[in-house]
């Protein structure tokens, strides 16, 4: 696996990842997700759905894929990598190793496969062996030293694009600097304040004073 060559031209200003909170109703939820799109600009929005019957989870994809979709954005699927292509979701995030290699084939070439909740930085290795378009590190029960150190490896010798979690404002910075490609949010779901205000607040910290390079 190539590492990165310091010598190449700046990498690409890093963007937002949004991770929905776990949806019923589609409806419901889809003026939110407009809503939330329409504040700032994002790169791809995970979709995380109430367990249901596989006919229900396919309808939610097909409500939610076009708004994603005509904001720039990818609608992946937190897993269900058979139902990505029948739902006309752009892929899927599969946690794991395991999860990944059994599923990669359902999405590979024609739709995203990325991976998370790797245990150990050999699974990190398999995962970019095997085409994984995507890791992400961190997530909403994991120390934010372990994430940053996780990423600033990743960065440090993979080409691979590294998806960073933060669990609030105040990460995001720090990840960025890291050597995080994308950030992966979800807390403004849970902001008291305007959710556009939120997301604008976050896209301004990937340039953050602490993610200049």
């Amino acid at each position: 696996m190539a590492s990165r060559d310091k010598k190449a031209e700046p990498r690409p200003a890093p963007r937002l990842y949004l991770i929905t909170p776990i949806v019923g109703d589609a409806a419901e939820f889809a003026p939110r997700l407009t809503g939330a799109l329409a504040g700032a600009e994002v790169a791809a929005v995970l979709l995380r759905r109430e367990a249901a019957d596989e006919r229900t989870l396919i309808n939610c994809i097909k409500a939610l894929a076009p708004i994603a979709q005509d904001a720039g954005a990818a609608l992946l699927i937190d897993g269900h990598a058979d139902l990505v292509a029948r739902g006309g979701a752009d892929g899927a995030h599969l946690t794991g190793i395991d999860a990944f290699n059994a599923t990669r084939d359902q999405l590979k070439p024609d739709r995203i496969a990325g991976t998370g909740g790797l245990a150990t930085r050999h699974d990190v290795m398999l995962a970019a062996e095997a085409g994984a378009d995507y890791v992400m590190f961190g997530g909403p029960d994991i120390e934010f030293a372990a994430t940053k150190d996780r990423v600033t490896w990743c960065a440090e010798v993979f080409e691979l694009p590294c998806v960073a979690y933060a669990r609030s404002g105040i990460e995001i910075g720090p990840l960025v600097a890291a050597g995080a490609d994308f950030i992966a949010l979800d807390y403004v779901w849970q902001v008291s304040s305007d959710l556009t205000q939120a997301l604008r607040a976050a896209t301004a910290q990937l340039r953050a004073p602490e993610a200049v390079q």
